[in-house]
């Protein structure tokens, strides 16, 4: 009984600490012209290093914003950027931005076999989940779950971050945010260059 009541404990501590207070989008918006230099006035950057923002989904936005902030995330370009801001300043950017239109993106033609193969099927025999489990057939995302939208999103910055994450597997100096689990660490340690770049490519191609 004592464990189970430390669990609930530990699971609502997380809850509160991921959750925050609801987000103010006006607000958010407000504070987001530091952000618009890279990731553009609506969350659509236009250079494929930086990330889109709009649609992410709020609760993702929110733990990545936390964790960018709290050292879980280390990103030299974002700095800071976060450091004077309280979780109600990142809730607010967060709401903002996954209130934004994600702008859309084009799938290299000649990666789309491989890249739709692992991306709806995954690798089997190196244990690689179908990226549809937790991102969805459309690339839309599950956002009540913290599940980031890809379809849309730059190909080069999908694989970069990919990559980051089966660095991480193995090596704290890639990724490692994902949580225990290591969900995005496992599956992503499973695949090859080619296999990163195909399903980014198709990933972002998705309507």
């Amino acid at each position: 009984m004592k464990k189970i009541l430390i669990l609930v404990s530990l699971l609502m501590g997380w809850s509160q600490i991921v959750i925050a207070q609801p987000g103010d989008a006006a607000a958010g918006e407000a504070n987001s012209v530091v952000c618009s230099a890279c990731h553009g006035a609506d969350g659509n950057s236009a250079v494929a290093s930086f990330p889109k923002l709009a649609g992410l989904g709020e609760k993702y936005l929110l733990k990545q914003l936390m964790d960018i902030r709290d050292g879980g995330r280390p990103i030299a370009t974002m700095v800071g950027l976060l450091d004077e801001k309280s979780d109600q300043d990142l809730a607010n950017l967060a709401a903002f931005y996954a209130g934004q239109a994600r702008s859309g993106s084009q799938a290299n033609p000649d990666l789309v076999a491989l890249g739709e193969k692992v991306y709806r099927s995954g690798v089997a025999e190196r244990k690689v989940a179908a990226c549809t489990s937790c991102h969805s057939p459309n690339g839309k995302g599950n956002a009540p779950a913290g599940f980031p939208a890809l379809a849309g999103q730059h190909a080069d910055y999908i694989a970069a971050q990919l990559k980051a994450y089966r660095k991480g597997y193995e090596d704290k100096t890639g990724r490692t945010n994902d949580g225990e689990s290591k969900i995005m660490r496992t599956n992503a340690f499973g695949l090859s260059d080619k296999e990163i770049e195909a399903v980014a490519s198709y990933a972002a191609g998705l309507k």
